[in-house]
């Protein structure tokens, strides 16, 4: 693996380690980074999505068989973030395909308490963000859950800022055009929200 041009990247010499197969180099790196990626995986996920520590674990493994591929155009922690944010995404996918979470309960129940409803409104996002193409929901993902900048998110994900600006602007029209279709049947659970709340 090339070295890193980000020659002040603390983990950069540990991701070399990794890539040239070093058990101890493997171990550090993924203590490194674990609450990083437990950190992704809850708002990603939602804190209370009971599958939260395993997604972090994935990411973590995901990662390290990665970093063969990482060439350094941005930060370890960077090209961590954006595989545990992939690999979240994914899980997410799957467990929709298979039916284990009713977005749709989720949003749509009658709810009379209002810390409750704006967690159901934040769930059934999350949920929705699931249904974009991969790449609008990573820069999403990347940009408006995790708070990354746009520079930052193009780094990560090697495309030119304006085509960042562009798959946001594109991500939140599709998130805008689902809420509307919801909205007719819980106007009382999404007054207020657009796709900008992302959480």
């Amino acid at each position: 693996m090339p070295h890193s041009p980000a020659h002040d990247d603390p983990l950069a010499e540990l991701a070399r380690g990794v890539a040239d197969g070093r058990r101890d180099a493997a171990q550090a790196l993924a203590a490194a980074l674990a609450p990083r990626a437990l950190g992704v995986a809850r708002r990603i996920l939602g804190p209370g999505d009971p599958d939260v520590e395993d997604a972090a674990q994935d990411s973590l493994v995901a990662v390290l068989r990665a970093l063969g591929q990482f060439r350094g155009e941005c930060s370890v922690v960077h090209y961590a973030t954006r595989i545990a944010a992939r690999t979240c995404l994914e899980r997410r996918r799957r467990a929709r395909e298979r039916g284990d979470v009713p977005w749709a309960e989720l949003a749509l129940d009658a709810v009379t308490d209002e810390s409750a409803a704006a967690a159901r409104r934040r769930q059934a996002v999350r949920e929705l963000v699931a249904e974009l193409p991969v790449e609008q929901a990573e820069t999403l993902l990347l940009r408006v859950v995790l708070g990354m900048s746009l520079p930052e998110v193009a780094a990560i994900t090697g495309a030119p800022v304006n085509t960042v600006r562009s798959r946001i602007r594109i991500a939140k029209q599709q998130l805008r055009s689902r809420i509307e279709g919801l909205c007719a049947h819980a106007p009382d659970a999404w007054a207020g929200r657009a796709a900008g709340g992302v959480a």
